[in-house]
């Protein structure tokens, strides 16, 4: 899951522990976040468009895919016209702060790496803000710190 530091980083969700993953307005996403997600999984929180873009952190899901209310909002940054309390657009996890990583794994890293050149986020065209990631790339990535 990728945020913008300077919107919202990995400091800020050590310092409130749990917070919604909201304004994904992407469909693919959306699903995921919708479909896929369960209370427990463990995702990696990844800062982009910084300096030097990378994981930086774990997290947990906190609670699964429910609507995202920030839509139905015209006072909200990401209103949808479209979503509606009664039929939602749009969807959100909550994700709850489970470590720092000892130091960012930078995309040029994970993009080199020879065992993560499958995953969706090194290959190009690839840029949600919500990404699968398998099994052994997490393994492989946990390696690297």
């Amino acid at each position: 899951m990728k945020s913008e530091p300077d919107a919202f980083s990995i400091d800020d969700l050590a310092r409130v522990n749990i917070e919604p993953w909201d304004g994904v307005r992407n469909y693919q996403a959306r699903n995921m976040l919708r479909d896929q997600m369960q209370v427990g999984d463990q995702v990696f929180f990844y800062h982009s468009n910084c300096d030097v873009p990378g994981i930086v952190g774990i997290a947990e899901i906190a609670k699964a895919g429910y609507p995202d209310d920030t839509a139905c909002n015209p006072d909200a940054k990401y209103y949808d016209p479209k979503s509606t309390s009664e039929n939602p657009r749009w969807y959100r996890v909550d994700v709850k702060f489970v470590r720092k990583l000892k130091r960012t794994i930078s995309l040029n890293e994970l993009k080199v790496h020879p065992a993560l050149t499958e995953m969706p986020l090194v290959r190009k065209g690839n840029r949600l803000s919500v990404m699968p990631v398998a099994s052994q790339h997490w393994h492989d990535i946990l390696g690297l710190e």
